[in-house]
């Protein structure tokens, strides 16, 4: 019996299936709200180099567990770019520099609106003195 090998084998599985309640989770909900872009494209830019590593090792269950590294990663990178796409699609862009510019409604009293308005359209300020 070779207790390396048997050592990786249980580690190996530990891994993955500690990781897949958040993968089963991510693919039910589709929401990946929580994990940062940058850093799923980060992961899966290393797993990649990583991967020049570990398949020039023999044959073992650190392949295993790296192909589910590699896989695991992706979908949750590909479920983040999808998400980030759906909601820039389905939000409006704002205004230049993001400015948003407070408009009165028509029920809003004079003494409501913001100084600059007042002075602009010329009315004066008729809180009481």
């Amino acid at each position: 019996m070779d207790i390396p090998l048997v050592a990786g084998t249980v580690a190996t599985v530990v891994f993955a299936v500690s990781n897949l309640p958040m993968l089963r989770k991510a693919l039910r909900t589709r929401d990946v709200s929580s994990y940062s872009y940058s850093s799923l494209a980060m992961i899966n830019g290393a797993n990649v180099v990583y991967s020049l590593y570990v398949y020039s090792l023999p044959f073992g269950p650190i392949w295993g567990l790296h192909a589910f590294y590699l896989i695991s990663c992706a979908i949750m990178l590909v479920l983040c770019v999808s998400q980030r796409a759906k909601h820039r699609t389905a939000t409006p862009r704002r205004h230049q520099w993001g400015s948003t510019r407070l408009t009165p409604s028509p029920i809003m009293t004079t003494a409501m609106m913001p100084s600059s308005t007042r002075h602009a359209r010329g009315v004066e300020s008729q809180r009481p003195r």
